[in-house]
C-alpha cells in the first residue's frame, strides 16, 4: 500500500444526502462485495465535496470486512511516479504484477491524466487486467470522463462500462447535518439555530462549510456567552452573502444605542484578532495551494504548513515554494529540449523533489538517460503458442535464455496483426530479467524522430551513446527506414558495436530483408547473418485458443462450441479473431440478446451480415492475443554468424 488509509474517513463519517445518495450507495456496495458490481466505479465532484473522502471508505469497509481484503490506495501522480520509476529500472513487468494480488485499487486525482497518453495507455491495461482478475478498480476525479482533456475514448468506454456517479454541492438539510456532525466531533456545542443560521449559507463545497465552523469555534472559545444567530451570521460576514444569494439588498444596520454595543466592540477586539492573525496567514496558504495544484504540482509542503496551529515563518515559505516551481519550470522546458518523451515525468511537478529533477535533467545532458523498454502491454507468457508459431516462439526462447549467442540478430517477419510486436516486447521482458539488464526496445519510426531530434539540437554523440551502452536493442517495424539512408547509416554503426559486444538484436518487418525495397545491402546481408523467422496467418488451432480467451475476457464465458465457429471463420490475423468476438458482444448487449451460438451465426451468416456494420476497433485489454508463426521461412536462414573477419573482409571489398 502506498500508505495507510486515514481511519477518519470512513462510511460512518460521511454525511449522506440528496446530493450523494447515488455515490454513496455505489460506494458501499463496491466496498462490501469488490469486483462483482460496478468495476470499474469513477466518482466526479468539484474540489471539497468529498471523494476522497468516499474513495478512502470503500478502503476501509473493503480491508475491515469479514474477507480482509487487499487495499491500495494512490493518487494518480504517485501512479504515474512509480511506473515511470519501474520503466526506467527495466522493472515494468515486476510494475504490472505489482497489483495482482490487491482486491481493491483506490486511485485518486484521475483529472491529471489530461495528455498523458503513455499514463492513460498503461492505466487501460491495468483497469483491464484487474477487472478480468475480478478485482475492484475505483477511481476520482473532480471532472467526468469526457471533460479530462485528450482523455483515450477506450477508457472513457471502459469507465462507462462500470459506472459513473457524481457527488453534487451539499442542500441545506445536508449542510446543517454537516455542521452537527463535526460540533459533535469537535466536541462543541451551540444553539440549534446558530448553525441552521450557517448552514443556509450555500457553501461552494464542504471543506468552505467546515470553515465557517471553525471560526464559530474559535469565537466560542474565548468568549464566555452564548453565540447568537445573528451574532454568528455578523461574524463570519454570512448575513450579506445569504442576501445576495437570494437576490435581496441587505438593508442598513441600525446604529446602536451610545453609538455601540458590548458584542460589537467584541467583533472589533477577538475577531479582527483572529481574521488578521488567523486567518490572513492562513488564507495565504489556501490561495498558493488552490493556485500550484491548479497548474498541476504537489502542493505537500503548503499543505504541511496549513495542519499548524500558528504561522511559522509562512510568507518565506511560499515564497520558497514559488522558487522552487520557477526552477522546476526551467528543467522542465529544457528536458523538451532534451528528452521530448520525459518531459512530462512526475519529478517535474514535485518541488519537493527538485533536487531528483536536476539529476534527471543532468543525466539527459550527459546523454545518460535510459532508452525505452518493452511495454508492459505485452508479455511472453501471454503468447498463445501452438504448432503455426513453433518456430517464433522457440526461437524467442532461446533468445531469452542465451542472449547475444543463440540466434543475433533475430528477425520476426509477417504480416500486420499477427503477433510480431507481442513477440518482440515478450523477448524484452525476459531479457530485462536479466542481472544489470538495459534493454532498448522501440519502434523504428520512434528512432527515426530521435535521430533527427539528435541532430537539428547538436547532441548526435549524445543519442549514440544512450543505445550503444544497452545490453540488448530490439527495433519494431524495420521496414519503417526503407529508404531512410542517414537513419540506415546509424543502425549499420550501431549493429557493429553491439555485435563486436555479443548484445542481443531483434527485428520485426513487415517482409523478409531481402524483399524490402530500399534497405541497404550491408543491413540486409547482417539481418540474414542471423535467424530469419515468418510469422504467417493463424491456423485454426489457435484461432480457437485466441477465441476462448476473448470470450472468456468479454463475457466472462466461453463456450467451446461458439469458440470453435469463430475459429473457422475466415481471420487472416488475430486482430481479425479480435474484432469478431468485439463484434459479436457489443450487437449482443446492444439487442439484449445472449452472446451464444445460435446468435453469432446468425450475426454473421444471416441478414445483418450483409446490412453495414458499424465500425468497432478491437478490444485492446492490455494483454494483447500473441503471435502466430509460420512452420518454414521462405527466406535464406544462416544459423551461425560467420567469421568476424569474413565480415571486416566485405567491408574492405
Amino acid at each position: 500500500m502506498s500508505g495507510p488509509l486515514n481511519p477518519r474517513f470512513t462510511f460512518d463519517s460521511f454525511v449522506v444526502g440528496p446530493s450523494n445518495r447515488l455515490a454513496v450507495s455505489a460506494a458501499r456496495r463496491v466496498a462490501e462485495s469488490p469486483g462483482s458490481v460496478y468495476n470499474p466505479l469513477f466518482i466526479y465532484s468539484a474540489s471539497g465535496l468529498g471523494k476522497t473522502h468516499l474513495l478512502l471508505a470503500v478502503g476501509a469497509l473493503a480491508a475491515s470486512g469479514s474477507a480482509a481484503h487487499v487495499v491500495e490506495y494512490l493518487t494518480l501522480e504517485e501512479f504515474v511516479e512509480a511506473y515511470h520509476a519501474a520503466v526506467a529500472a527495466g522493472q515494468g513487468e515486476a510494475f504490472r504484477h505489482r497489483f495482482e494480488h490487491v482486491d481493491v485499487v483506490l486511485i485518486d486525482d484521475v483529472q491529471f491524466l489530461a495528455t498523458r497518453l503513455e499514463t492513460q495507455a498503461e492505466l487501460l491495461r491495468l483497469i483491464t487486467s484487474l477487472t478480468e482478475l475480478g478485482h475492484q478498480v475505483v477511481l476520482a476525479s473532480d471532472r467526468p470522463p469526457q471533460d479530462i482533456e485528450q482523455l483515450d475514448e477506450r477508457l472513457i468506454s471502459r469507465f462507462a462500462g462500470g459506472l459513473v456517479v457524481d457527488i453534487g454541492a451539499p442542500e441545506l438539510e445536508t449542510r446543517l447535518a454537516i455542521l452537527r456532525r463535526k460540533a459533535e466531533e469537535r466536541g462543541v456545542s451551540f444553539e440549534q439555530a446558530v448553525l441552521s443560521a450557517v448552514a443556509q449559507y450555500e457553501a461552494r463545497n464542504v471543506r468552505e462549510l467546515l470553515g465557517l465552523l471553525n471560526r464559530l469555534i474559535a469565537f466560542q472559545a474565548v468568549n464566555e456567552g452564548a453565540l447568537t444567530p445573528d451574532g454568528a451570521r455578523t461574524l463570519l460576514g454570512l448575513e450579506a452573502a445569504v442576501l445576495a444569494q437570494a437576490g435581496v439588498e441587505p438593508a442598513p444596520a441600525a446604529p446602536a444605542p451610545g453609538g455601540g454595543n458590548e458584542f460589537a466592540d467584541f467583533l472589533d477586539t477577538v475577531g479582527s484578532a483572529l481574521a488578521e492573525q488567523v486567518d490572513t496567514w492562513r488564507r495565504r496558504l489556501q490561495e498558493a495551494v488552490a493556485y500550484w495544484e491548479g497548474h498541476g504540482y504537489r502542493t505537500a509542503r503548503l499543505g504541511a504548513l496549513l495542519a499548524q496551529e500558528t504561522p511559522v515563518g509562512t510568507e518565506t515559505a511560499v515564497r520558497t515554494f514559488e522558487q522552487d516551481v520557477e526552477r522546476l519550470q526551467e528543467l522542465e522546458r529544457e528536458m523538451v529540449l532534451l528528452e521530448p518523451g520525459r518531459a512530462g515525468d512526475p519529478v517535474f511537478r514535485d518541488p519537493d523533489r527538485l533536487a531528483d529533477a536536476e539529476k534527471v535533467v543532468q543525466a539527459a545532458r550527459d546523454g545518460l538517460a535510459p532508452p525505452p523498454g518493452p511495454s508492459a502491454s505485452w508479455a511472453f507468457e501471454d503468447f498463445v503458442g501452438t504448432a503455426s508459431n513453433q518456430l517464433a516462439l522457440t526461437s524467442a526462447r532461446a533468445v531469452a535464455e542465451k542472449p547475444g549467442t543463440a540466434y543475433n540478430p533475430l528477425v520476426i517477419v509477417g504480416s500486420t496483426g499477427v503477433g510480431k510486436t507481442h513477440l518482440l516486447h515478450g523477448i524484452g521482458h525476459a531479457l530485462s530479467a536479466g542481472p544489470g539488464a538495459l534493454v532498448a526496445c522501440l519502434s523504428a519510426q520512434d528512432f527515426l524522430d530521435e535521430l533527427v531530434q539528435a541532430i537539428e539540437r547538436g547532441r548526435l554523440e549524445q543519442w549514440r551513446s544512450r543505445y550503444r551502452r544497452v545490453t540488448a536493442f530490439l527495433l519494431d517495424d524495420m521496414q519503417l527506414l526503407a529508404q531512410k539512408q542517414r537513419s540506415q547509416e546509424e543502425l549499420f554503426h550501431l549493429f557493429n558495436a553491439l555485435l563486436t559486444q555479443q548484445r542481443q538484436m531483434v527485428f520485426t518487418a513487415s517482409a523478409a530483408p531481402r524483399t524490402l525495397d530500399g534497405l541497404d545491402d550491408r543491413l540486409v546481408s547482417r539481418m540474414e547473418g542471423g535467424l530469419v523467422v515468418e510469422i504467417g496467418v493463424p491456423d485454426r488451432e489457435l484461432r480457437a485458443a485466441v477465441a476462448t480467451r476473448e470470450l472468456a475476457g468479454r463475457l466472462g464465458d466461453a463456450d467451446p462450441d461458439l469458440a470453435a465457429y469463430l475459429a473457422g471463420r475466415p481471420a487472416a490475423s488475430l486482430r481479425a479473431v479480435t474484432g469478431m468476438v468485439q463484434r459479436l458482444a457489443t450487437e449482443a448487449e446492444a439487442q439484449g440478446a445472449a452472446a451464444d451460438l445460435a446468435f453469432a451465426r446468425d450475426l454473421f451468416e444471416g441478414a445483418r451480415e450483409s446490412a453495414p456494420q458499424p465500425a468497432t476497433r478491437p478490444r485492446t485489454s492490455g494483454v494483447v492475443v500473441a503471435a502466430t508463426g509460420g512452420v518454414r521461412s521462405r527466406e535464406k536462414v544462416i544459423w551461425r554468424w560467420p567469421a568476424v573477419g569474413d565480415r571486416l573482409l566485405e567491408e574492405m571489398i
